[in-house]
């Protein structure tokens, strides 16, 4: 899996930016809709707020985030069947695109 979920959580002004900002695209290729995204420093225990919010990444939609900060960071999605989906020290780089597709989530779950 692409692991560049966490530029999202640095767009959305939850996470510290940097002189080198980038545009992050991010792409729900997975049959299921994703209700809920965290965010952490790789370096810390404890998630963020809920990027989505209200909203929901649905199958087929995409997100695209400005003035993103590379780095590492952790990343937790939920799906809609509650599910949790937990990535690890995430590489984020200067003009990403990411894309979760039904394999990557699925061994995601099985490994979170």
């Amino acid at each position: 899996m692409k692991k560049r979920l966490l530029t999202l959580a640095m767009a959305a002004g939850l996470l510290p930016l940097t002189a080198s900002a980038a545009e992050v695209k991010f792409i729900n290729q997975s049959s299921w809709d994703i209700y809920e995204i965290y965010f952490s420093p790789t370096n810390q225990d404890e998630w963020g707020e809920d990027y989505l919010g209200e909203d929901v990444l649905e199958h087929g939609d995409s997100l695209t985030l400005t003035d993103v900060a590379p780095g590492h960071w952790d990343v937790r999605l939920i799906d809609e069947d509650d599910d949790p989906c937990i990535l690890k020290n995430v590489s984020i780089t200067v003009d990403d695109t990411w894309a979760i597709n039904d394999e990557d989530l699925l061994t995601c779950q099985i490994n979170s």
